[in-house]
Formats: structure tokens, C-alpha cells, sequence
């Protein structure tokens, strides 16, 4: 069973995934359309090569960032949750006092 501590850690590093993947998605599409417009301006430039290598790297962040986001949310899943009994219910068997 995982403890407290262990649980608000992992749901605080699924948030903060969450925004890094979305800040990676928003530099993969800018890259995207900065390497389209430098590759119609001026093909085989030195600038579109460093546009596509960026656009390379934002591509492998966001897929990194995918893939943990991925590991963290089944790891998490597969956790047993517990769940206070409802009130004004005993289990079988006792009375109240």
C-alpha cells in the first residue's frame, strides 16, 4: 500500500507533467510552423537545419514527457484505493453502543 506522502508526491508530479506537456506541445508547434516558413523562405539553410534539429528536440521532450505521464497514471491506477465505511452503518454483527 502506498503511503500518503507517496501518493500527493505522485499526483503532484502527474500536475506538473501535465504542464511541462503542454509547454512542449506549444514549442513543438511554434518549431513546426518556424521550420515550415524557413524551409519555403530559404531551403537547406543553416536556419532551417537548426529549426528542424529544435523541432527534433521538442518532438523527443514531449514524447518523453508523454511516455512518464503514461508510466505515472498506470502505476497509479493499479493502486488499491480505500475508502472510509459510510456513516450510520455498522459492519454485520455489531450494534451501536
Amino acid at each position: 500500500m502506498a503511503s500518503k506522502t507517496e501518493l500527493v508526491v505522485s499526483l503532484r508530479a502527474v500536475r506538473q507533467l501535465r504542464q511541462v506537456r503542454a509547454f512542449y506541445a506549444l514549442g513543438l508547434a511554434l518549431w513546426a510552423a518556424s521550420t515550415a516558413w524557413t524551409a519555403w523562405q530559404s531551403p537547406g539553410s543553416r536556419q532551417m537545419w537548426v529549426s528542424v534539429l529544435l523541432l527534433a528536440l521538442f518532438s523527443g521532450l514531449l514524447g518523453l514527457a508523454s511516455l512518464w505521464l503514461q508510466r505515472l497514471q498506470a502505476g497509479g491506477s493499479s493502486r488499491v484505493a480505500h475508502h472510509a465505511a459510510p456513516r450510520g452503518r455498522t459492519a454485520p454483527g455489531h450494534a451501536h453502543a
